[in-house]
């Protein structure tokens, strides 16, 4: 299988495969902030980005604000940006939406990467500044998502066509289940109508029983209304009307719940299930390109 990010042949993976699919690494950075850029890969775009987030940190240095620290946990589920202290979670990466990674050999403090924005689509790049690991939290990065990569492959990636059919069946039953309801809202207006009808029907003692209307062959047409419904009872009152069905709106024509072949429901079934899973593999399909290249910038950074 051929390898969806680029590396150079020296390098070798840092971590276990378990320390990254069942846990997660931890790492300390400052957070310079995250800028747009144009392309999703390239080393004049990271420059470029650096360049221009530095710009902006002296700014706000002089200002009297601090660099903010961060904790980075990366694990095969993407790259997580949190507070160190109150752990709470500021931007969560996914590994397939990142498509660019890069250390500065100049200075062993700068990493940076590009990663699609999941609401906007729009590529932001990333800088941090380390504590002299640059180098190890790119090369971590690059791991884990050879690893999501090849659990795609193994278990995600060959259920698309499956995960396609269940969410057409679904919709079929969607579908049917609609018709379904219909059909019973028509059968109860047909009911209604049939109770409205008895209800002005002319009582039985008005009727001559001598003269009935009868058809071309002499017969008395046929009367789906029982005589004894019309008949009162001892005390007077009319029998109980025809119960509605509304009861059992759970059921179809002939008694039956609808057909659901997901013991576990619809819910469990997103609706843009197969636009997630288009989206899986466009992203690990691009691949994730790790470069340790030389940005060429002013030294800054030990005093941000």
């Amino acid at each position: 299988m051929n390898r969806a990010f680029s590396r150079k042949k020296d390098k070798t993976w840092m971590h276990t495969p378990e320390a990254l699919s069942k846990h997660y690494i931890p790492y300390n950075a400052k957070f310079l902030g995250s800028t747009e850029v144009e392309q999703p890969k390239g080393t004049e775009v990271v420059r470029d980005a650096v360049r221009k987030l530095k710009f902006a940190r002296h700014i706000k240095k002089s200002e009297g604000q601090k660099t903010p620290k961060v904790e980075l946990q990366i694990s095969i589920y993407g790259v997580k940006i949190l507070d160190p202290k109150t752990k709470e979670v500021q931007h969560n990466c996914q590994l397939h939406r990142i498509s660019f990674c890069a250390d500065d050999k100049t200075d062993k403090r700068i990493f940076t990467f590009i990663c699609k924005d999941s609401e906007s689509n729009k590529h932001l790049c990333y800088v941090f500044d380390s504590e002299k690991c640059a180098e190890e939290i790119t090369l971590t990065i690059g791991q884990a998502f050879d690893l999501a990569y090849r659990k795609f492959l193994e278990s995600g990636g060959k259920d698309v066509e499956t995960r396609k059919q269940i969410a057409g069946l679904q919709k079929r039953i969607q579908e049917l289940e609609t018709e379904n309801t219909e059909l019973k809202n028509k059968v109860q207006d047909l009911e209604n109508q049939l109770r409205i009808t008895q209800v002005h029907a002319p009582p039985a003692s008005c009727v001559t029983p001598k003269s009935p209307s009868t058809d071309i062959f002499d017969m008395v047409p046929f009367s789906p209304i029982s005589p004894q419904s019309s008949t009162p009872t001892r005390n007077g009152t009319q029998p109980p009307p025809v119960p509605s069905r509304s009861a059992e709106i759970k059921r179809d024509l002939f008694g039956a719940e609808p057909f659901d072949p997901f013991s576990c429901g619809a819910g469990d079934f997103p609706p843009d299930i197969q636009s997630k899973l288009d989206e899986m593999q466009e992203g690990f399909k691009m691949g994730l390109t790790l470069e340790g290249t030389v940005f060429c910038l002013d030294p800054l950074d030990s005093r941000c």
